[in-house]
């Protein structure tokens, strides 16, 4: 599974840094590392929208707020 987070400008000011950290250590707690490749990109194009992820060939919106439901739900049910 490859996860995408984009780190462009919109997407920074809207949490991105605190969305990747919070993967990271989610990735991380729940070893899961060897499955899930966490990545980062600039602008997905939907800025209004963000954070913007891609978890493989879909789009979330993501907040630092909602990462672990997000997680839970779309990475941790899927690997």
């Amino acid at each position: 599974m490859k996860i995408t987070v984009c780190i462009g400008s919109s997407c920074h000011i809207k949490g991105s840094r605190q969305v990747v950290e919070g993967l990271q250590s989610l990735i991380e707690k729940n070893g899961i590392g060897e499955k899930v490749t966490l990545g980062g990109t600039f602008c997905l194009g939907r800025c209004q929208e963000g954070v913007c992820v891609m978890v493989d060939d879909s789009f979330y919106s993501v907040s630092p707020e909602t990462v672990d439901e997000f997680f839970n739900n779309e990475v941790l049910a899927k690997v």
